[in-house]
């Protein structure tokens, strides 16, 4: 993946009399650490949308942090989890798998904002009543749409016998739209757990979350150092860990803050994955990794 500013193009010249105009296209998908959702010069809040039956419109804030004015374009897209964690775009829902996009309404479609500039995007239920129990789960799609210049304008084109290929980056970013309807039964099991000291001298934790039930499952992780002495240490946190429906085992490693007084061949950790604090429970999945 690549992350380059909006406003910062990448230029390549080639021998030729013409000019084309290319576009490098990134997509952010999930992995946002915190209630404001950024990418190039676009932030989101929040970055998730819940419907679970408490309301049946919410609303999205969207900014521009950029010098330039910026267009977005907004659209519905649908994604699989994969094992590792990773993200891919289907046109059709795996076994198990749901889509919303068809029960929720959108609106604007687009938006046109000036630096520091904010806009509200409206998202609404629609022709719920009769959906059975269950998760559903599409993604909002936010994609900057970039300012062109017509040709013979651009810079650095004087040279005719050149031609200059414009690489202009066009980010997008999603967040998830979910409806619930039910009670949900998930759970969430802590497994596999390995501990890694050789990577760079970076110490690292591997682990799996499995999970059953008929709804995602979505919270943060800490993992917390014991000494034999009982001394508890904090030594990782990660914030906005995702296992969506059908994924039944999501893969997921953590990087452990090194030890000052101690080392990770004693003692135990103790793991815990648990919702965020504005969620209605609190604890999903604990467990103890005894160091040997």
């Amino acid at each position: 993946m690549y992350k380059i500013p909006l406003s910062n193009p990448i230029f390549i010249l080639l021998k030729s009399h013409r000019f084309f105009n290319l576009f490098l296209i990134a997509v952010l998908i999930l992995g946002a650490h915190s209630q404001t959702y950024a990418q190039g010069n676009l932030l989101v809040t929040p970055r998730r949308v819940v419907f679970d039956g408490q309301k049946s419109t919410q609303e999205l804030n969207l900014a521009n942090t950029g010098k330039d004015t910026a267009r977005y374009l907004i659209s519905m897209i649908e994604i699989r989890m994969k094992e590792d964690g990773t993200f891919e775009k289907i046109t059709q829902p795996d076994s198990g798998q749901q889509f919303a996009s068809t029960y929720l309404r959108y609106f604007p479609r687009s938006v046109t904002l000036a630096p520091g500039e904010a806009q509200a995007v409206k998202v609404q239920l629609t022709r719920v009543g009769k959906l059975a129990p269950g998760e559903y789960r599409s993604h909002l799609y936010f994609r900057a749409v970039p300012v062109e210049k017509p040709l013979g304008q651009e810079e650095g084109t004087k040279d005719s016998s050149n031609l200059s290929v414009h690489l202009t980056p066009v980010f997008g970013l999603s967040i998830p739209a979910l409806i619930r309807i039910g009670t949900p039964d998930t759970e969430v099991k802590i497994e596999d757990i390995s501990l890694n000291l050789q990577d760079e001298g970076i110490p690292s934790l591997q682990m799996a979350f499995k999970r059953t039930g008929n709804m995602s499952a979505y919270g943060d992780l800490t993992v917390d150092f014991i000494s034999d002495k009982g001394k508890s240490t904090r030594v990782g946190n990660i914030k906005g860990i995702a296992v969506y429906t059908p994924t039944k085992s999501r893969q997921f490693r953590v990087n452990l803050d090194k030890l000052k007084d101690a080392s990770y061949h004693e003692g135990k950790l103790h793991i815990v994955y648990s919702a965020p604090a504005e969620a209605k429970s609190s604890k999903i999945a604990e467990t103890e990794f005894v160091l040997k």
